[in-house]
């Protein structure tokens, strides 16, 4: 029914949109509708089912971080067959973001742009709602990052404060540096300035977990727009410094290739299918640099279950969609899952963690 329901949404402002399909799943949520979502949408077959840092995720398949912002929604979404939910960008203090509009559809291109700031409701009131997280039914990730009006000189304090708040209340963690829409965040891949906070970071998670938290990864999510030299030196750090992952890639800046008219001069990154390719290259090129040293999640353009078999094959042992959501509709997930299996199926794989990194 999707294709039938596109053409009404997409007339309505792109935000208004997320902000009425986040409502519709608290009603879901609320009114006992999880269990229709489940049998719409959940493919359960242990060929998908993968451990990666020690966590048990039933399908490979996440949604990735900027669609459940303050953790409202994750139960619904779980139902909608996701193997993975990340919540977030999760600052200390509420912000509001960047001034509207701020997010903008790319049709022609099956593309996004935002710039939407980490607009959020604050650490300590997404706290509340991850008391349950538990109850989901799948891991949750909590992607966090700084204010904008803190400067990156403190931005250490930032992450620190959300780790503080928020340890005891999800499955992983991301370090979000790579937006490209707070200013200067990216300053912070720098390599001494990624290492200084890193090595921040692992102290208070080390201080948390001697007080009696539970251990959990924290995986570093990188941007596409750096070169290949940066971009090893980012990798190894992070390696080096004991992070559990990488999240290959975030949204780029380039508008190179674009078929759309509109929009393409809006600032902000650029998701969507233009993304793909450049996305599975770093998935590649990371991989090859690391191995299986730490794992990779690979995010960028999967629209389909052939879009995620090729970053699985490249070296993610998990994948998120976002924007291929947006153009797919609920189905997506389904569609990807029951595709896997026929992909593994026909390669000759019992299970989806033999087929991560195979193609290289």
């Amino acid at each position: 029914m999707y294709p039938l329901i596109k053409k009404f949404l997409f007339k309505m402002d792109p935000e208004e949109m997320h902000h009425r399909t986040v409502s519709a799943l608290k009603l879901a949520d609320k009114a006992g509708g999880k269990a229709l979502l489940r049998s719409m949408y959940q493919v359960d077959d242990e060929s998908l089912a993968i451990d990666v840092c020690g966590i048990r995720f039933p399908n490979p398949v996440g949604l990735a971080a900027g669609y459940d912002k303050n953790a409202e929604v994750y139960h619904a979404l779980s139902a909608m067959g996701f193997g993975f939910v990340e919540v977030g960008t999760i600052t200390p203090v509420a912000q509001s973001g960047n001034e509207k509009p701020r997010l903008f559809r790319l049709v022609e291109d099956s593309a996004v742009i935002n710039r939407m700031g980490f607009n959020n409701d604050g650490a300590e009131a997404v706290k509340r709602n991850l008391h349950h997280y538990e109850t989901a039914g799948v891991p949750i990730g909590i992607n966090i990052g700084k204010n904008k009006v803190t400067p990156n000189d403190e931005a250490s304090s930032d992450y620190e404060k959300c780790l503080d708040i928020l340890y005891s209340y999800g499955h992983y963690f991301v370090i979000n540096i790579s937006s490209p829409n707070t200013p200067n965040l990216r300053d912070l891949q720098e390599i001494e300035s990624l290492k200084q906070l890193i090595s921040s970071i692992q102290r208070k998670k080390a201080e948390l977990e001697s007080n009696g938290a539970a251990k959990k990864p924290i995986f570093l999510k990188v941007a596409p727009d750096m070169t290949d030299e940066h971009m090893r030196d980012v990798v190894h750090a992070a390696v080096d410094e004991g992070l559990s992952g990488i999240i290959a890639t975030n949204t780029t800046l380039s508008r190179k290739g674009l078929a759309s008219k509109a929009y393409v001069e809006e600032a902000g990154g650029l998701s969507g299918l233009p993304l793909k390719e450049r996305s599975t290259a770093w998935i590649k090129e990371i991989y090859e640099e690391i191995g299986d040293q730490v794992p990779i999640i690979g995010v960028g353009g999967i629209f389909n279950g052939e879009d995620a078999y090729e970053k699985i094959l490249a070296g993610a042992s998990l994948i998120q969609v976002y924007t291929g959501m947006i153009y797919e509709g609920p189905g997506i997930v389904k569609s990807i899952n029951t595709r896997l299996l026929e992909l593994l199926k026909r390669d000759g794989f019992t299970n989806i963690k033999e087929a991560v990194g195979a193609g290289r």
